[in-house]
């Protein structure tokens, strides 16, 4: 039988009569569903060392010492459950069992819905591991968000992803695309959001993180991933919560200087209106997977990686999203209890917000634009000027269709819409789709058109199509 189609006894009782695998199930909150799952599958003396439940927090802080930051549920402290239990098992056992089997260490630490549902209900979960005997360990870390209305659902789907996380990890970690992929087997996205994997150590040596990220996006399991300054997959709750957010759209593809004019200004522009400091606002850069798409539904992993690369080394944070329409951006910001939030968008694009169909939402237009213009929400817009000079659109010159010129008056005398101001005009002829194009002809002029570093790393690495491989492949 495909291993996609594996029921979840199925998986652990393949893990149990592998006879090559061995470890221990430490869980923290929602009770012993994963390991539950490998008692009642049989075979489990083959594969279970020990099972334990830490449950209460004094207990726990004696095991595996306190969290100074306050938060049990966080990857902080599933690292010291993974490391401490990894290491009492070779400890243990490498002279009894280490020389024909793989150890490893599952442990997760979760919240629940509580009785009077007033906490977000998510967890963390991993496996420590090691892909032969003897080997070093290797880490499958995982976050995920649990829906269902009920306490007693949301452990059944907590046990079901720990058997699909436990399994993939043992057996399919030579094939990390299917290893991510099948961690959703039996459950569907009203029950459960994957929103973060990290994978490290020598079984991953030559695994890209944002890659499995982009694919937690592209399969459905989480609509948004981010990716810090150094480039590296974070949850995006650590730097949102409570914060002020300047997010920037664009397709970056390269980033020019147009792009980072946009983040300047805007960031300028948006302290300036909610009377905060810019140096508290967290800025991000927006690509949306429909940007990121050639020939349909395929994307170019290396056409992306270029582009957070790029990004991330001119210091931004990056976040990869699926929401093609505004409003659904402002509801997703919108969890995370943002203090002020501004969006900064072209002029064309802001335009394209009242001749889009929203058949998908209560309210039509009406109700997205009352979305998206949530009370913490400004919006600001970047001109548009044609490449003979000949065109300049700013908001004050935007016309949109009849019949809905109203709604869009009615917006602008709001005072949650702006127009950039202090922009630098000499450069708004630069066009992304022209700079790409100069760089695969390997026109002469284009370096002149982005950052010096963002030229200087196309140039170094053959980004975007930049022929300049070909020399290299001749020397």
């Amino acid at each position: 039988m495909p291993d996609q189609q594996l029921s979840i006894r199925q998986k652990a009782l393949k893990v149990n009569l592998a006879r090559r695998f061995y470890g221990t199930f430490a869980e923290i909150g929602a009770g012993q569903e994963v390991a539950r799952h490998f008692f009642q599958a049989g075979g489990a003396s083959g594969s279970i060392a020990k099972t334990i439940s830490a449950y209460d927090m004094v207990f726990s802080d004696h095991i595996y010492g306190k969290e100074t930051g306050g938060r049990y549920v966080c990857e902080n402290r599933l690292e010291k459950m993974l490391v401490r239990e990894f290491e009492l098992l070779t400890e243990r056992l490498s002279d009894v069992k280490g020389k024909d089997h793989q150890f490893f260490a599952f442990a997760n630490t979760v919240s629940a819905l509580n009785f009077q549902r007033t906490n977000e209900a998510h967890g963390w979960l991993g496996v420590r591991f090691q892909d032969a005997p003897g080997s070093a360990p290797s880490d499958v870390v995982i976050h995920v968000r649990m829906l269902d209305p009920q306490n007693i659902l949301q452990q059944d789907a907590l046990g079901i992803i720990g058997v699909n996380l436990t399994y993939g990890t043992l057996c399919l970690h030579k094939e990390p695309e299917q290893m991510v992929r099948q961690l959703m087997d039996h459950l569907d996205t009203g029950r459960l959001e994957v929103n973060f994997v990290r994978v490290s150590g020598p079984a991953f040596a030559k695994v890209d993180n944002r890659l499995l990220n982009l694919q937690l996006v592209k399969d459905g399991y989480t609509q948004a991933v981010m990716f810090n300054e150094q480039g590296e997959v974070v949850l995006p709750a650590d730097y949102l919560y409570k914060k002020d957010i300047l997010l920037v759209r664009g397709s970056y593809r390269p980033p020019t200087l147009v792009s980072m004019d946009m983040i300047k200004t805007g960031l300028t522009n948006f302290a300036k209106s909610a009377k905060i400091n810019q140096d508290e606002v967290q800025t991000i850069a927006e690509i949306t997977i429909s940007t990121l798409q050639e020939d349909g539904d395929v994307i170019a992993n290396e056409d992306f990686l270029a582009r957070v690369e790029l990004l991330c080394a001119l210091g931004q944070k990056v976040l990869i999203s699926n929401f093609a329409q505004y409003y659904r951006l402002t509801q997703y910001l919108a969890k995370f209890r943002a203090r002020h939030v501004g969006l900064v968008l072209g002029v064309y694009n802001f335009k394209q917000i009242f001749d889009e169909e929203y058949t998908n939402v209560e309210g039509g237009l009406m109700g997205a634009m009352g979305q998206l213009f949530a009370p913490n929400v400004h919006v600001f817009v970047y001109p548009y000027m044609s490449e003979d000079k000949k065109e300049f659109l700013r908001m004050e010159s935007l016309t949109v269709k009849k019949e809905v010129s109203h709604l869009y008056s009615h917006v602008k005398d709001g005072g949650k819409l702006h127009d950039i101001k202090d922009f630098h005009e000499e450069w708004l002829h630069i066009y992304s789709r022209k700079v790409l194009n100069m760089i695969i002809g390997n026109e002469p002029g284009w370096e002149k058109l982005v950052p010096e570093s963002v030229a200087k790393t196309i140039n170094e690495k053959c980004l975007f199509g930049h022929p300049c491989f070909l020399d290299k492949k001749r020397k």
